[in-house]
């Protein structure tokens, strides 16, 4: 998993015990998620690749749309789960992907990870399912691709809504880069007691509840399993793609109603280690990245949820839910 910038483990949380996980493979294999999960076979670069997701109709009486959440870095689809129950509760059809190299995906080697390659395989399960009008909501890594899917594919999107999202800010303008090489080293160094202390600090301000444990299950289990090393280059990748690939110079150029659920206490920011100790806290300031980033956008809409860090479908899902609802509700691009 990428660090998002803490040094690894944090020193207050050096001493975390080690979680109670077990062992994961590449796909998951011995893992149930939280509504059946279907495959969607494809070929993208020169290689087969399959895209497990999950497709949930709705609970209620159907209101003809259809939601796709799509998941952060260090997550699967299957950490939606309270967010799918609400919504098709609400009358939604609810698509919740696992992106190539995550979740239940295919972990291919050699693959050139970019948001485009990605977006393009999430248009293709789309069209395979005969959705072309949804809201399209991402989260951490996931709002970095909603916002490039909305951008190639504008006709498809009825709303955007990001959560969290990461890329509200350049870093590569002000931290130096790291090799890949370099990255998959480090990544091969992960321990489930890592990826706790590393969530423990980054996502809940140091305080961990047992409501957060389902968070740990994969990409603490991926740590000791028996694709480990495979995982770390995957996660190597992927954090380069993300580190590389800014979207928000083009921020300007999104047509669709945009809602920007902000949990203020966030401080995520990639290789901040790496970046000069000067501006290491002027980095990830989502208090002040919120406020800028809703400037940016045509017709966007922010909701701050104050003392709430990177994950505010699980520190405070009443807040997030009503917003979300909120927004879903209102009238807008039709």
């Amino acid at each position: 998993m990428a660090s998002l910038g803490l040094i690894w483990p944090p020193a207050s949380l050096a001493a975390e015990s080690a979680p109670a996980v077990k062992p994961r493979d590449a796909r998951l294999s011995d893992m149930d998620y939280p509504y059946p999960v279907e495959t969607f076979a494809f070929r993208d670069q020169q290689q087969p690749l399959e895209m497990v997701y999950m497709d949930v109709p709705p609970a209620a009486d159907a209101n003809g749309k259809t939601v796709v959440l799509l998941h952060g870095k260090n997550f699967s689809g299957a950490y939606w789960q309270s967010t799918i129950d609400a919504l098709s509760r609400q009358g939604y059809r609810v698509i919740a992907p696992d992106q190539i190299g995550f979740g239940k995906s295919s972990k291919p080697e050699g693959f050139q990870f970019t948001f485009q390659a990605l977006a393009d395989s999430t248009k293709a399960l789309l069209d395979k399912l005969d959705v072309s009008r949804a809201t399209v909501a991402g989260h951490s890594m996931g709002g970095m691709l909603a916002t490039r899917f909305a951008l190639m594919y504008p006709e498809t999107v009825e709303k955007l809504v990001l959560i969290n999202p990461i890329g509200l800010e350049d870093w590569k303008r002000f931290t130096p880069y790291q090799p890949v090489e370099q990255a998959i080293a480090q990544e091969k160094q992960q321990t489930p007691e890592k990826v706790k202390s590393y969530m423990t600090a980054a996502y809940f301000d140091g305080k961990w509840k047992a409501a957060y444990d389902p968070l740990l299950a994969i990409q603490a289990g991926w740590t000791i399993g028996p694709d480990a090393d495979k995982i770390a280059e995957i996660d190597a990748r992927t954090s380069d793609m993300v580190f590389t690939q800014p979207v928000l110079y083009e921020f300007g150029d999104l047509k669709a109603p945009t809602l920007l659920i902000i949990g203020t206490r966030d401080r995520t920011a990639i290789g901040r280690n790496r970046a000069p100790e000067s501006i290491r806290a002027d980095l990830g300031r989502y208090d002040r990245l919120g406020k800028t980033t809703a400037q940016a956008i045509p017709n966007a809409q922010l909701v701050e949820l104050d003392d709430i860090g990177h994950v505010p479908q699980f520190e405070d899902f009443d807040r997030y839910m009503a917003a979300l609802t909120k927004f879903l509700k209102a009238p807008g691009k039709q």
